[in-house]
């Protein structure tokens, strides 16, 4: 962590990528010394990693911190980040984070985000990175950037899912009570406010599908679950979610059938049907096209070594 480092964005990555028996990871905080580290919004940390822990880290998280446009880090960080992708590492940035990330040139010719505050000053910063300032987070393969402090989470399981496969994903969205998944694609903020009632009225909308996912679910019927128009719910369906209804229904059958494949032994027939894919000829068409591999091999690649 830098000096200035948000508590929120330290927190997120150490809580998501928790240190304990069921899961596979070990967490360390580090800084460019041991030590005290002046954080922000009040906060301080006492360091007990210097930067010799990235030598061995398989991902490194930099927490945002205060006034990122103004000085860059110090070079025995950005020689320490460059190290470890060189290596192999994957490099996350959350929120004001990616400013120290942009300064080791990694993210040079690529697409980044941060937070929507200082989005502009990153693109002046650093002109050869793609800011887009409209996503949660943005996965580049060994470097990945998220907005501000709460997308962190969205990024953090985003990474789990990858790592470990939906199941594991959804157990620690549970256990932080977050949801599953957003779409990285989503706004970071919406500019007008959308009712509480509408927004709990959704929020109870997707947790009602979610166990009817077996059924036939449309736009039709969720709306009227929903007791607003097809317009208005797909409107502002997109406005929380990232996605339409439609799309949302279909990865979270998705999501089912992956689960199913990771914890069990059935055909993929079985499975299809149990997700509300219908056939096994419709799980493998929509597996390909949203995830780009096949449900034997999805399988193979999240029960190897078990």
């Amino acid at each position: 962590m830098l000096e200035g480092a948000k508590p929120l964005d330290v927190g997120i990555p150490a809580q998501v990528f928790t240190t304990r028996a069921s899961m596979p990871y070990e967490v360390r905080v580090c800084g460019a010394a041991t030590g005290p580290v002046t954080g922000g919004d009040g906060l301080s940390y006492h360091v007990a990693h210097d930067l010799d822990a990235l030598a061995w880290a398989d991902i490194v998280f930099v927490p945002g911190y205060r006034f990122p446009d103004r000085d860059d880090p110090p070079q025995a960080v950005v020689d320490a980040l460059i190290a470890a992708h060189d290596r192999g590492a994957r490099l996350a940035a959350i929120s004001t984070g990616a400013f120290a990330l942009a300064a080791t040139g990694l993210l040079d010719g690529k697409r980044a985000t941060t937070h929507w505050h200082y989005t502009r000053a990153l693109a002046a910063k650093r002109p050869l990175v793609q800011v887009d300032k409209n996503v949660l987070f943005v996965d580049e393969g060994s470097v990945l950037t998220s907005a501000g402090a709460a997308s962190g989470i969205d990024l953090c399981l985003h990474i789990l899912r990858g790592d470990l496969g939906v199941a594991a994903s959804n157990h620690a969205a549970r256990r932080l009570v977050a949801a599953p998944y957003r779409s990285g694609g989503q706004a970071q903020y919406v500019p007008y406010s959308v009712p509480e009632p509408l927004g709990e009225r959704f929020a109870a909308t997707r947790e009602w599908a979610l166990h009817r996912l077996g059924e036939p679910l449309t736009l039709d019927v969720l709306a009227r679950h929903a007791a607003v128009s097809p317009r208005t719910f797909s409107r502002r369906f997109v406005e929380d979610t990232g996605y339409t209804p439609m799309q949302w229904v279909m990865r979270a059958r998705i999501d089912v059938a992956r689960e199913l494949l990771e914890r069990s032994q059935r055909g993929i027939e079985q499975i299809a049907a149990d997700a509300g894919l219908g056939t096994g000829a419709n799980l493998r068409l929509h597996f390909q096209r949203i995830l780009g591999t096949t449900p034997s091999e999805y399988r193979r690649t999240f029960t190897q070594g078990e």
